[in-house]
């Protein structure tokens, strides 16, 4: 049985029994203490909590998921995966124990056709209602259910909160595949019992006292691995042997010319290879972006991960792109969304390759450099620090490492090598530790639960009457907020937008009849569908209950809809003049200014971003309509509307229209038309990270700002430098370009009055009657001459110089210089200057301590120096 049709079966079978068949969730959680999508029950957390009513109480799901807080092992054994999917089928306080055992034995061996005689089950160990289900109402046999303790078969949020036993499925493999064991039985660490399905009993309620209290409402989550359960159906002992991911294996064993089964090495290499493929594709497909940091870092990790082995194994060329367009088309039946951004995935995975390529031949330098330390200092070994080093900076597999110290002769320290990456795994479980059960029992929940979703009525009205249905104290319940205090306000309606999709939260104010004013400072969901309005009461007292009137601030919120719709535009013009690649991938909408993140692989040139810009303020100034209405998402993506990329959708959206050229999936506030925004300027342009760009831009009365600021700058610049406005730019190049002159001029100079410099050109002194010096020096200012001759003159003692040079103009310049000795031994700088200045078509005179001359024939200046040798009676 192929993979895509077990996935299709369970689903089919599980719709069968009622439940609704969801897509897949991003692997990008909206739980912001989650970093990674790791489990298919991850989307239903709100409706677990109770916080959320989908309006069915039985679903079914094939959830691809990312794990990666042991990264190394992956690819070192059969069934240890970064991606995986998860089929499960959950129940939302409707069936629960007897229906999900007898489901997953009905489904098992009736439609999978399992052997019964290899199936075994464990439960918790003080599970009697589970034992009795599974031996009476299922009917397999006693002798195959075994106890096992909390660790393996009790699933817990955290300290306290929802909780419940497990019971898991194993398929007996055979003792072929087994450790021999007599004692050999499900729980072994053995691959004998391949353990494929997990059916979670979520049944209790903890208290921090450790009492167990049936919850309301009990729920169940199960969970089945595919990718074990393609290997038990397909006959094989590792799950990279089946279909699809033996579809991808071979593809890397054709770019690499690696053959899988030759040896371990070259196993684990094609492993890693084929597993990280898929989570590449999937995480980048669901906009995460590579980065040094959270999301971005697990990626990158796996990125050059597999870049590395690609390597080990003989191929120096980029590999990852085509390792990509395999998993797509493997895959893209079942998850459309990896079609629709394969080119961008593409091109993501070619650019990172091409900066890893970059990093690994500075970890090559780094690595030989420390080898040749050792080597001097008669070290044997590498220190397992800086193997880490090497192994989490520049991405070196500790065996690349190794390999290559053996080349000079040495070792590596593994054992410190191991403690470090120990602490870095346990740092990696600290990270992504899902506390986000952790606030089952806060004000938010209780709220939610007892009154739903907050009314958003803001799309239409400014304003609202509304009751009071929540207060929230230093993060506690509260039945009334005194003057002067902080704290969250609840309605059970509001016209206040919550910060979401980038857009800023509304202020505003909330007023109550009898003469309570709370100003509101921020807006916000602390659970989804919940609104929590964050200020300060101003006056009076507010009480649970209270009837208020709720007003946004109706100017900023204007300033914010101009924005917000300028970014649709943007991301229309982005598109058109840098290609279909260009992606929304972040976005800030405030009242002051906005924020575009997008994906490009280059920075744009001037004359792009100026036909960017230009194209925008032509949307706005030929007046289009701006509509919004909501619709399914399916409706939607059939109609062409763009869903942002690495964003999450419902099942139902609203769907932003602006004219007939840009129709975008957005929730946010909008101007009817787009006149209305005024005016748009970009203020800025760069990168924020690995193919990812930022303009930043204003609107409306903001941009007039903007530019009234520039108008002043550049007319002050004006002013100073006495021209017109317009030749600003003109003037600052000649300057800029003759301080350089002038910088160089200088550079000349010192390097000319450098001892060494002086030294050199005092040696050629003369003496004829007092010490002379007749020289042509480097190119210099006028000043630089006279500085120059004063120098010489000096260090002469009592003597005279005779100079010649050729000015950054071309010109040529003539200088003599006598101290008061020479002067009086008959030197005359004057006479000097007017019998040797006709040679540069010049003219000049001076005293007899100083002269000087500037001609316009530079090529005279050999002639004037051989004319002042040939008076002062100085040898050529």
């Amino acid at each position: 049985m192929k993979t895509a049709d077990i996935r299709e079966s369970f689903l089919s079978y599980f719709e069968s029994k009622g439940a609704r068949r969801l897509p897949s969730s991003s692997l990008v959680p909206d739980d912001p203490s989650l970093l990674l999508t790791s489990a298919g029950m991850v989307q239903f957390k709100p409706v677990f909590l109770g916080v959320k009513n989908l309006g069915f109480t039985r679903a079914t799901t094939c959830q691809k998921c990312v794990r990666t807080t042991d990264i190394d092992i992956i690819g070192t054994t059969n069934r240890h995966h970064s991606f995986f999917e998860m089929l499960g089928n959950f129940s939302f306080g409707d069936y629960f124990k007897s229906e999900a055992c007898a489901w997953a034995q009905e489904y098992s061996v009736d439609v999978l056709g399992l052997d019964p005689d290899r199936l075994w089950y464990s439960i918790y160990e003080d599970d009697d209602e589970a034992e009795r289900i599974w031996a009476e109402e299922v009917g397999v046999p006693r002798e195959r259910i075994v106890r096992m303790g909390a660790k393996d078969n009790f699933w817990s949020a955290g300290p306290t909160g929802p909780c419940g036993p497990c019971s898991e499925l194993y398929y007996d493999q055979g003792p072929e595949v087994g450790c021999g064991l007599d004692s050999c039985a499900p729980g072994c660490d053995c691959d004998r019992f391949l353990e494929y399905w997990n059916l979670v009993f979520m049944q209790f309620d903890r208290a921090e006292d450790g009492t167990l209290t049936p919850l309301p409402k009990q729920n169940i989550d199960t969970g089945m691995g595919l990718e074990r359960i393609a290997t038990i159906m397909q006959g094989v002992h590792s799950n990279f042997e089946t279909d699809e991911l033996r579809r991808i294996m071979a593809r890397a064993e054709e770019l690499t010319g690696a053959t899988y089964g030759t040896s371990e090495k070259i196993d684990t290499s094609l492993r890693i290879l084929t597993d990280h493929a898929r989570a590449v594709t999937f995480l980048i497909a669901d906009g995460v972006l590579p980065s040094n940091e959270g999301r971005g870092y697990v990626l990158r990790r796996l990125l050059r991960r597999a870049i590395r082995h690609g390597r080990l194994l003989g191929r120096t060329d980029p590999l990852l792109a085509e390792m990509i367009d395999v998993v797509v088309e493997t895959m893209g039946d079942a998850y459309p969304e990896v079609v629709e951004h394969h080119d961008l995935v593409r091109r993501i995975s070619e650019s990172e390759e091409q900066r890893f390529s970059t990093t690994l031949r500075q970890g090559l330098g780094f690595l030989d450099a420390e080898i040749d330390r050792l080597k001097e200092a008669g070290v044997a070994e590498l220190d397992g620090a800086t193997a880490f080093t090497l192994h989490d900076t520049y991405g070196f597999p500790v065996e690349l490492t190794a390999e290559i110290v053996a080349e000079a002769g040495l070792g590596v320290d593994m054992a410190l090598f191991e403690v470090e990456m120990a602490a870095q795994r346990d740092r990696a479980r600290a990270a992504v530790k899902d506390e986000s059960w952790t606030s089952f029992a806060s004000a938010f929940n209780d709220i939610a639960s007892r009154v739903g979703q907050t009314e958003f009525v803001g799309y239409e009205s400014d304003d609202a009457v509304a009751t009071v249905v929540g207060l929230v104290v230093d993060g506690a319940p509260a039945d009334e907020v005194a003057e002067g205090t902080a704290a969250e306000v609840v309605l059970d309606r509001t016209p206040f937008y919550a910060e979401q999709g980038g857009q800023v939260g509304d202020h505003g104010v909330i007023a109550s009849e009898g003469g309570a004013v709370f100003e509101v400072a921020d807006t916000i969901f602390p659970l989804a569908g919940l609104v929590s309005h964050r200020g300060t009461l101003a006056s009076g007292s507010l009480r649970l209950g209270d009837t208020v009137t709720a007003t946004i601030d109706v100017m900023r919120r204007e300033r914010i809809r101009r924005n917000h719709t300028a970014t649709h535009l943007m991301h229309w013009a982005l598109r058109l003049v840098l290609g279909d690649h260009v992606h929304q991938s972040g976005s800030l909408v405030a009242p002051d200014r906005f924020r575009f993140d997008f994906t490009h692989f280059e920075a744009p040139g001037a004359d792009q971003l100026e036909k960017v810009e230009r194209m925008v303020n032509a949307k706005v100034m030929e007046n289009h309509p701006v509509r919004s209405y909501e619709t399914s998402l399916r409706s939607a993506k059939e109609a062409g509307v763009t869903a942002l990329f690495g964003e999450k959708y419902g099942e139902f959206v609203r769907v932003l229209e602006v004219g007939n050229f840009s129709k975008e999936l957005c929730g946010g506030t909008h101007v009817a038309r787009t006149t209305e925004i005024g005016l748009v300027k970009v203020v800025s342009e760069g990168s924020v990270g690995a193919n990812l760009r930022r303009i930043e831009a204003v609107t409306s009365f903001d941009a007039l700002e903007y530019i009234q600021r520039e108008e002043s700058e550049l007319a002050e610049a004006a002013a100073v430098l006495k021209i017109q406005r317009f030749d600003v730019s003109e003037r600052v190049g000649t300057l800029v370009k003759r301080v350089k002159e002038l910088e160089t001029a200088a550079e000349r100079v010192t390097t000319t009055l450098s001892s060494g410099s002086i030294d050199e050109m005092l040696g050629a002194a003369v003496d004829v009657g007092y010490p002379l010096l007749i020289a042509r020096l480097p190119e210099m200012q006028a000043k630089g001459l006279r500085t120059t001759a004063d120098v010489l003159r000096g260090r002469l003692g009592g003597g005279a110089v005779v100079l010649a040079t050729v000015s950054p103009d071309g010109g040529p310049l003539l200088l003599a210089a006598g101290s008061d000795a020479a002067v009086a031994a008959g030197f005359d700088a004057g006479a000097v200057i007017k019998a040797i200045s006709p040679q540069i078509r010049g003219g000049g005179g001076g005293k007899p301590g100083m002269a000087q001359a500037g001609g316009k024939d530079a090529s005279g200046i050999d002639g004037a120096l051989a004319e002042a040798r040939r008076m002062l009676g100085a040898p050529e």
